[in-house]
């Protein structure tokens, strides 16, 4: 359909029917759903009426695949006046029903072209169950570990998160969503700086400078949206003391005026009504009013826009010009995923058997979890000898809670657990186990039945970590150790004086007090996904060699939070030649630094950095330098290694970081292998926001950084000149 029979479209449609196209709706609301009239409690308190329904623009969390798909089209198109056609959304974060690592341990990976893979997967298994459009990525910037949506973030870093939002938007959208029908239209959220809500509190208070915003918050979206991410999904949090869902200078002047975004925007569940008890709204009807002056297009699961939009035209409140604008927006992204040539687009129960949790999505899965598996400690336990006797021990020993957060349609039933991954690959007789206890709760018994377990053995394996909805939406924790019962039984395992390997499963950064002293190795595996238990065997009996690396930094303790690495210096920071015992900026009882740092994981063989080089000593707008440096594999073992290149600003008109990534790649060395890895830095990438705003450079010494972290690196200096 052409921009012009769209326009005679919107021109046919009646106001009540635009504004309704306005409004998203959970399927239990439609005629054909499996959950059909199963509305009780708040949603029936939304007094939907069916008009409204008849006419709704998009559906919210179909889960019942192609057929229900099919068969709440097929019922709205019976009875919708103008045949306009559903889309259906869903959360398919991190998989559909092939569940992959959460985006945490994704980002760790630091393998764009495995995450892009992770979302061709995800797109083409849900849109064989009819989904149209998904509200993934998810690109804030999260500092804070405490807060639950660590997991689905890919870190603290704005570059890299910028690169993974585009490898997303690439897997899930595709060359050309019209003729492509494994793909999904995406959406990145949350717009904007979510992951900095105070105190790591969900849907709490955000309160910082537009110049910070800029510098370190926006890059990410702006990264999705220059790649063609089609929706953008409203944030909870206040910006600058107004909900992002009601502010106009965000939305109309930043997101739609400076950046020229014309796709839809939608607010996340409830955002619009919520405005109330945020204190900006007296009533629904000024919900309503804000929102669409900000130019929200999609009100999803609040009906402020159905119960007050019209009055507002009538009266003149409201231009209809602006519910024109959301209705062809919305339209617009109907036609962009052929809708109105095919309304059942994707939607194929056969294919959908033949795509979902097929083997090659199931290994893709395990792949990817093996990349994304971080070794954080190894005082040579692993890799375990097979000829071992093996205690596995723990309350994920046994566990398919290993999904995470935002995989509602994985089966825990269908995920390997750890217990069959390493069983697949052991003779029976060396492999024990014991439950040890609970994830919260234990008792005498249980720990006894994993001493004596822990006796038989070589080597005792602790599947330890967060259940599911310890993370996640509204998974928010003040203190982020282990739990108290789990921390006990480490300290029963080690009184045995056994070597003890440590497996986490979690989903964000912990303070590893009580474990990190007491283990002799540790990887963390995140929620590792369907393929969890198979992945963590290959690493921990030496099948694959982990090269995974943080993108968030683990605190040495919560007193720490917010820690990342890219922090700015202080007037008197700790460590400096002149620095005195007291006066400077610590803390008197722990250190400053992380416990672990930014880009830090270790591998079963090593590497070592050195030569590091520039190509000319000097740079400027027009010439750009490079830098090389020689990384040796030193060890005994094949093994990749994620070299990472960082640089300082010495001196700016605003405070730099002390560090910020600008480079990283891959490679794979041969033990002895040497190998001259090369970046180039160019003047684009050494601009920042000014105290004005502006966004340039400025001539001056710069340091360049190279190494295997964030902390562990080799420099040399060079200056940008003027021309």
């Amino acid at each position: 359909m052409n921009s012009q029979k769209l326009t005679s479209l919107l021109k046919e449609m009646t106001l009540d029917e635009k504004i309704a196209q306005l409004l998203q709706l959970a399927t239990p609301f439609f005629e054909g759903s499996k959950d059909e009239g199963q509305i009780t409690g708040p949603l029936a308190s939304m007094n939907i009426s069916e008009e409204n329904v008849l006419n709704t623009g998009s559906v919210l969390g179909a889960s019942g695949g192609a057929k229900e798909a099919i068969s709440i089209q097929k019922a709205h198109l019976k009875k919708n006046r103008l045949g306009i056609p559903l889309l259906f959304m869903a959360d398919v974060i991190h998989g559909y029903k092939t569940i992959f690592p959460v985006p945490l341990a994704v980002g760790c990976s630091w393998d764009l072209d495995k995450a892009q893979q992770s979302a061709e997967i995800a797109a083409k298994e849900a849109a064989a169950a009819g989904v149209h459009v998904t509200f993934s990525p998810m690109v804030d910037l999260v500092r804070d570990p405490r807060w639950g949506r660590v997991m689905e973030s890919t870190g603290e870093d704005p570059f890299l998160n910028g690169e993974f939002a585009k490898a997303f938007v690439r897997g899930f959208q595709g060359q050309d969503l019209k003729n492509n029908k494994d793909s999904v239209a995406a959406c990145v959220k949350h717009f904007a700086a979510y992951g900095a809500a105070e105190g790591g509190r969900d849907y709490n208070t955000v309160n910082m400078s537009e110049r910070q915003l800029r510098e370190s918050y926006l890059p990410a979206y702006k990264a999705a949206l220059d790649e063609g991410c089609e929706m953008v999904m409203t944030a909870f949090n206040t910006v600058d003391g107004i909900p992002a869902t009601g502010n106009v200078k965000l939305m109309r002047d930043l997101l739609r005026e400076e950046w020229g975004f014309d796709g839809v925007l939608i607010s996340d569940w409830g955002a619009v009504k919520e405005m109330i008890p945020h204190g900006v709204a007296k009533d629904e009807a000024e919900a309503a009013y804000k929102a669409i002056q900000a130019g929200v297009d999609i009100e999803m699961m609040t009906s402020c826009y159905v119960d007050h939009l019209k009055e507002q035209v009538e009266s003149g409140k409201v231009d209809e010009k602006l519910i024109d604008e959301s209705v062809m927006r919305i339209l617009t992204l109907k036609d962009k995923l052929g809708l109105f040539e095919n309304p059942y687009r994707g939607a194929d129960e056969e294919l959908e058997k033949e795509l979902i949790m097929s083997d090659e999505h199931r290994q893709a899965a395990r792949e990817l979890a093996v990349k994304s598996s971080v070794l954080l400690k190894n005082d040579g336990v692993l890799p375990i000898n097979r000829e071992k006797k093996i205690a596995l021990i723990g309350p994920f020993a046994q566990s398919g809670d290993i999904l995470g957060p935002w995989s509602f349609l994985g089966s825990k039933e269908k995920a390997v657990q750890l217990y069959d991954g390493l069983m697949a690959k052991l003779d029976s007789s060396l492999l024990f186990t014991a439950k040890g206890c609970d994830i919260e709760t234990g008792s005498e018994e249980q720990f006894a039945e994993a001493v004596k377990v822990a006796e038989e053995a070589d080597v005792i394996v602790l599947a330890l970590g967060e259940a599911s909805e310890m993370s996640g939406e509204a998974g928010c924790r003040a203190d982020i150790r282990l739990p108290k019962v789990q921390l006990e039984l480490v300290a029963k395992m080690k009184e045995l004086g056994k070597p003890i390997v440590a497996v986490l499963f979690n989903g964000r950064p912990l303070d590893l007090h009580g474990i990190w002293d007491e283990a002799d190795a540790i990887l963390e595996t995140w929620y590792p996904g369907t393929e969890g238990g198979n992945a963590v065997a290959d690493i921990l009996l030496g099948d694959a060699n982990p090269s995974a690396k943080l993108t968030m930094s683990f605190p040495y303790s919560v007193g720490q939070v917010p820690v990342y690495y890219n922090h700015f210096n202080t007037g008197r920071p700790q460590g400096a030649p002149d620095a005195q015992e007291r006066y400077v900026s610590q803390y008197l009882d722990i250190p400053n630094e992380p416990l672990l740092p930014f880009g830090y994981g270790l591998s079963y063989t090593s590497f070592e950095y050195s030569d590091v080089k520039l190509s000319a000593a000097t740079m400027s707008a027009s010439k750009s330098l490079k830098v090389f440096v020689t990384v040796e594999n030193t060890g005994e073992l094949a093994g990749e290694e994620i070299v990472q290149l960082y640089v300082r600003d010495v001196a700016g008109e605003v405070v730099r970081p002390m560090n910020e990534l600008k480079g990283f790649k891959k490679v794979a060395l041969e033990p002895g292998e040497k190998m001259t890895v090369e970046f180039e830095i160019n003047e684009e990438q050494l601009r920042y926001h000014h105290a004005d705003l502006t966004f340039k450079s400025d001539p001056g010494k710069f340091i360049a950084f190279v190494g295997p972290n964030s902390r562990d690196t080799v420099e040399i200096a060079f200056e940008l000149v003027n021309e």
